[in-house]
């Protein structure tokens, strides 16, 4: 019996298109370590600019963080979980609110009803009230609607997806800011490129031919595990250096473990001299109090004695001056250590993870597990934000080995997908497609600073790059399972951007990456029919999306 193999005409675009991605991988990690930093391009890590990424895993709903207020179906498909809305506040154009009362919990889960951004459609969930400092400086970006083609909605493979910048391809080993280093050139020279400080290096910055940096614990152990003391971090130079000098033969990628055993006897010394310790957390804010006296606020909280004013005037562990939920230490001892890390050394790219997103169930609405994963993004952006503004470069009290301030950092926020429109029997939300992504920086042109709002892909107005047609579509009444919010197979919010062209636009406009490097650190830009520069439909799926979109 003979057996024919049928390849049909998009399997063969899905096959080449996949080899032709190999290619552009391939094209510098051939190059010997030693020459790349003479034959790459563009000035990335030259230019001073630094980016630092959150990876908020489980999927954040983006729908219940940047509210399409005047989308009728919005209230009506989430009955038990949607914010309340103050009807009357939401057509008027201006800054975000910044609310300081409320009855749910007066001080920090903010007021009872969604605040106003100002474009006369969107809405903030009030316990990101700490975005708009943030946001009023023009300083963050708010981008709705963001996915990639063809959704996959398994947790394991989208976050893979976002990770590599290579949506729907497995093939695909390395990850986006790996590649990005690997491009400035400086991975064959430099100690530090690439920092991640969580619980393992992450996909983003894993690949095979160079060696970036992870921190599991800042304050206890350094890079081998060894006790963070001097005879410990002696003892532990001395066997990397021993290792280092036996005679190999030529082969098996010597030289890429050379310089890995170079890095960490380098990344040991520059870590030596930063004070990731409690003690040094002495990072404050001048503005947060309000109308109480409580400023300064830790910008870090990582116990309840810096966590907002608790402990301030006399009170003892008054829970409802909590400026995030005690949960959240774990993420600011690691943002505060990858703040650190950017601003004394030169790395280029530092980031961290935060979970539990996925909330199929008893999700809450102004309160409730939602609410409080919500308030510590917000105070992670404006911390983030007051921390490169007081003590970066050149600024009221920076210390005399800063690196950079808040003009040349980006901080931007990453989810594998958005939750489902209509809220599920058990009060909580599934996997859908689109969600929200968080860009912060001081070269971020949001409200009034380049752009007259700082949120983009939500209000029926929306135009870029010359496309006027896919601004927000509100449902034709509450009841109608129609417009943008079940645009998606008829009940998912469906992408009008791809998450490739936000990253792309920062590593290139931010980070210092020419167009060439971009298309080999994000392959899709060199595929014309992906739409991701200009916009345009998407070939792969016939989606049409925005584009690049003006935030730097």
């Amino acid at each position: 019996m003979q057996h024919f193999h049928v390849l049909t005409r998009r399997g063969f675009l899905d096959r080449s298109f996949k080899i032709g991605l190999g290619v552009a991988l391939s094209t510098l990690t051939d190059i010997p370590l030693v020459v790349k930093r003479a034959l790459a391009e563009g000035n990335i890590g030259l230019n001073g600019k630094k980016l630092i990424f959150i990876f908020l895993r489980g999927a954040n709903d983006g729908l219940n963080a940047v509210i399409p207020a005047q989308d009728p179906a919005y209230i009506y498909n989430r009955p038990n979980i949607g914010i309340p809305l103050d009807s009357s506040s939401y057509t008027q154009s201006g800054p975000c609110g910044f609310s300081t009362t409320g009855t749910a919990n007066p001080t920090f889960s903010a007021a009872d009803t969604a605040l106003n951004l100002g474009n006369q459609f969107a809405a903030l969930h009030p316990s990101l009230r700490f975005l708009a400092p943030v946001y009023n400086a023009g300083d963050l970006a708010l981008i709705h609607r963001v996915a990639y083609p063809n959704q996959n909605r398994s947790h394991f493979d989208s976050q893979n997806f976002w990770e590599s910048a290579a949506p729907n391809n497995n093939l695909v080993k390395d990850g986006i800011f790996y590649r990005a280093m690997v491009q400035s050139g400086l991975a064959s020279s430099a100690p530090l490129t690439g920092v991640s400080i969580q619980s393992a290096l992450p996909f983003s910055l894993r690949g095979s031919a160079a060696a970036m940096t992870n921190l599991t614990d800042p304050t206890r152990y350094n890079l081998l595990g060894v006790p963070n003391t001097t005879q410990g971090n002696y003892k532990a130079d001395k066997a990397i250096y021993a290792s280092d000098q036996f005679s190999f033969p030529d082969k098996l990628d010597r030289d890429l473990l050379n310089l890995q055993y170079k890095n960490m006897t380098d990344t040991l010394a520059i870590f030596a001299g930063i004070d990731f310790s409690e003690t040094g957390n002495t990072f404050v804010d001048n503005t947060s109090g309000g109308t109480d006296g409580d400023a300064p606020y830790y910008l870090f909280p990582t116990q309840n004695q810096k966590n907002g004013g608790a402990y301030m005037n006399g009170r003892t562990n008054d829970t409802t001056k909590y400026v995030v939920d005690t949960s959240a230490y774990s993420l600011f001892l690691n943002l505060k250590a990858a703040a650190l890390i950017l601003n004394k050394t030169d790395a280029i790219v530092a980031g961290t993870e935060y979970g539990s997103f996925d909330l199929h169930q008893t999700q809450g609405g102004v309160v409730g597990s939602h609410a409080k994963l919500l308030k510590t993004i917000g105070w992670a952006m404006y911390a983030l934000q007051n921390y490169f503004t007081t003590y970066g470069r050149g600024n009221n009290a920076p210390s005399s080995s800063a690196k950079v301030n808040w003009n040349d950092v980006v901080v931007v926020t990453l989810s594998e997908f958005g939750r489902t429109t209509i809220q599920n029997g058990s009060a909580g939300t599934d996997h859908a497609e689109a969600g929200v992504m968080f860009v912060a920086g001081g070269g971020v042109k949001g409200y009034n600073k380049g752009n007259p709002s700082g949120v983009f892909g939500c209000s029926p107005t929306d135009s870029f790059n010359g496309i006027s047609n896919l601004g927000w579509a509100p449902a034709t009444s509450a009841s109608a399972q129609n417009g943008s919010m079940f645009g998606a197979s008829g009940r998912y919010l469906k992408r009008a951007v791809d998450y490739r062209s936000i990253l792309g636009k920062l590593i290139r406009d931010h980070l210092g990456a020419t167009q060439n490097q971009l298309n080999q650190i994000i392959p899709g830009y060199a595929v014309a029919g992906e739409r991701l520069l200009s916009g345009g439909t998407s070939s792969i799926d016939g989606v049409p999306i925005f584009g690049e979109l003006p935030i730097i």
